[in-house]
């Protein structure tokens, strides 16, 4: 079990949500904010979650850009396959050559791709009332929110769980410290794929936004299953 948990007291994000609501100008995102989200005393095991992944043309999103686009539903028990989603859209500059060796996306692939203005409603649709699960946070959050601000001139914002930063803190406690370094351990790698390897799940190729929404998925079924209680709270996990 997980000593203790990120937050020590709860992240009012239904607040933000109705506040957003009301300043935003755009239908989507009214609606999207109007559909709110869980209470933050409602246990994992009630959740509807979403998991969700990006592939960009690379890390920075005041310069790059949305590529790909996975998600899927699930929640502590299942993982609803039939109804992920996969958007390839094309970004608004060249597809470096470093990029495409990484994440597979050709000049080919968007050349008739639409571009994220054509699909952002499908997203948020997607995204409505759940809590999205993602494996390093930054991704998702800045791409998304800086990508709507260049198209609509109106960001997101949204809770998470980020299986990353929830196995950086199980690897502090358990791997972490003077002592531990002094026996010859240290923390082990979080990435995603190295992260599923120690729970025993699968390894799939890596950079497709789907199969890694999947992965995650499934990354954040297991990190519950060994480290937390399903009557966890949400709101102390989310972030």
């Amino acid at each position: 079990m997980i000593k203790k948990f990120f937050n020590t007291s709860y992240l009012n994000w239904q607040k933000t949500f109705d506040v957003n609501k009301q300043r935003s100008q755009n239908a989507a995102l009214k609606a999207y904010y109007g559909t709110g989200l869980p209470n933050p005393s409602v246990p994992l095991e009630d959740i509807t979650f979403l998991a969700m992944d990006f592939e960009t043309t690379g890390l920075d999103s005041t310069q790059d850009d949305i590529i790909t686009i996975g998600t899927v539903p699930f929640n502590v028990n299942r993982i609803f396959i039939n109804q992920a989603r996969h958007w390839i859209v094309k970004p608004r500059q060249k597809l470096a050559e470093e990029s495409v060796i990484i994440h597979g996306i050709t000049h080919s692939d968007i050349l008739d791709a639409p571009d994220l203005i054509d699909i952002y409603k499908q997203v948020l649709e997607q995204m409505a009332g759940k809590v999205m699960v993602v494996h390093y946070q930054r991704i998702e959050r800045e791409f998304f929110d800086r990508a709507l601000k260049d198209r609509i001139n109106e960001g997101i914002g949204f809770p998470v769980i980020d299986t990353m930063q929830l196995e950086t803190l199980y690897q502090a406690q358990t791997n972490g410290g003077f002592f531990k370094r002094l026996q010859g351990k240290k923390p082990e790698s979080v990435r995603l794929g190295a992260s599923r390897t120690r729970y025993g799940l699968p390894n799939y190729t890596p950079h497709h936004a789907l199969t890694d929404a999947v992965a995650t998925a499934e990354l954040l079924q297991a990190q519950i299953a060994h480290h937390y209680h399903r009557k966890t709270k949400i709101g102390e996990v989310w972030i």
